[in-house]
């Protein structure tokens, strides 16, 4: 199935390709693209149950908070105002639904600020030419680069010019393929990674169907169907 894949990708590839006789310009491969964001800040990270917070009120310490668990409800417990979702917002979000419970309640347009210091909830799989390939827990948001160094980073035999990110969008399955190298030079922005997202590196240790199915997708940093 994976070996029809990565054929069905390539002839898209070649088609693409006929009838010019000028080099093409790069195209993403597949009749779906989204745009991967270039720089880490791009996306925001998304809070789910297990993670650890620190809210801040600003010039009022008694109701600032470390270390706080989002429960298996997804909730936090903060001082005065009890219980308030957190699970599936970003962390400014949170922070205007912590201001707001309080300013309807208890102070004027108060500060507020939400980090997330511990984010169990969130795993990236990293795969292929890494030294320790395996599930690891991200901290916070997490760019390609730490992806690949969590798993202490590309073997002797990695072929850094093409890292795929795999990736389900609205239940499709997507791939982006980057050049770690030219990211490395900061002749690229180093993406974003999110939860669930499967970063493979190429290299003489994948399987014959993955060095097929990386080599003929173009390094456009896009998200393609596959």
């Amino acid at each position: 199935m994976f070996r029809s894949l990565a054929l069905a990708v390539a002839g898209l590839v070649l088609a693409s390709c006929a009838g010019n006789s000028a080099a093409p310009e790069p195209r993403a491969v597949g009749p779906v693209v989204y745009p991967m964001p270039s720089s880490a800040v791009a996306v925001e990270y998304t809070i789910g149950t297990g993670d650890v917070l620190d809210v801040v009120v600003f010039q009022v310490p008694g109701l600032s908070k470390e270390d706080v668990l989002v429960d298996s409800a997804g909730d936090i417990q903060l001082p005065l105002i009890g219980a308030i979702r957190a699970a599936g917002l970003t962390a400014p979000r949170l922070a205007e639904d912590i201001r707001g419970r309080l300013d309807r309640q208890y102070l004027r347009d108060p500060s507020v600020s939400v980090s997330v210091t511990e984010a169990a909830s969130q795993k990236v799989s990293v795969d292929g030419s890494v030294v320790d390939p395996g599930v690891f827990e991200m901290k916070g948001p997490t760019t390609l680069m730490q992806a690949v160094a969590m798993a202490k980073g590309p073997t002797r035999f990695a072929e850094l010019r093409r890292v795929a990110v795999f990736r389900t969008i609205d239940a499709t399955p997507m791939v982006a393929v980057y050049d770690l190298s030219a990211i490395r030079r900061g002749d690229a922005g180093d993406p974003q990674v999110l939860a669930n997202d499967v970063v493979v590196v190429d290299g003489s240790a994948r399987s014959a169907w993955m060095r097929d199915l990386l080599t003929v997708l173009p390094s456009l940093a896009l998200f393609t169907q596959y």
